[in-house]
């Protein structure tokens, strides 16, 4: 599972296609995406006068390792113009693997994401499309963990919708 996120729209006309283009890029990646769930807005974290922020879910499918999924995501990042620099500044794509079907502990990667079961703005989206879902690590369903997030609690669905199945 792969959570987007964008505040900026960078060279796209607008956060919407960008994230559209985002899923679209998945696939020659290898990331073979079987739901998207619909755009969620939020507030910018911590400073909520940034630019609002615009995330969704993909369930994607693969045979790649999570280490090689990591490293597909930030090339795409890249290919978006992402920059790295201050945490949590605005930007153009953030890409999270959130999840990879078992547990994994390895040198800059932790999965399941050690945060996202926390943010609505990823367990929404995802409860959206797959409420069934369960953490690898707590068992607990998404559905569950949306009610409960405590990390970006105004994030609800935004503008328009964007399925791809």
């Amino acid at each position: 599972m792969v959570a987007l996120g964008c505040s900026l729209a960078g060279a796209y006309p607008s956060r919407e296609a960008l994230l559209g283009a985002a899923v679209e890029a998945l696939a020659f990646e290898g990331l073979k995406v079987a739901a998207c769930s619909s755009w969620w807005t939020s507030a910018a974290w911590p400073d909520p006068t940034a630019p609002a922020y615009l995330n969704g879910v993909a369930l994607v499918e693969t045979a790649l390792p999570a280490d090689a999924v990591l490293v597909a995501l930030h090339r795409i990042e890249a290919r978006f113009d992402r920059r790295r620099g201050q945490p949590n500044a605005p930007r153009t794509l953030d890409l999270d693997l959130v999840a990879h079907g078992r547990t994994v502990t390895e040198a800059g990667l932790v999965v399941p994401h050690p945060r996202a079961h926390e943010r609505l703005f990823v367990m929404g989206p995802l409860a959206e499309i797959a409420p069934g879902w369960r953490h690898p690590v707590s068992g607990r369903t998404a559905g569950d963990l949306a009610a409960e997030a405590t990390v970006g609690t105004d994030a609800a669905p935004g503008l328009g919708t964007h399925t791809h199945r």
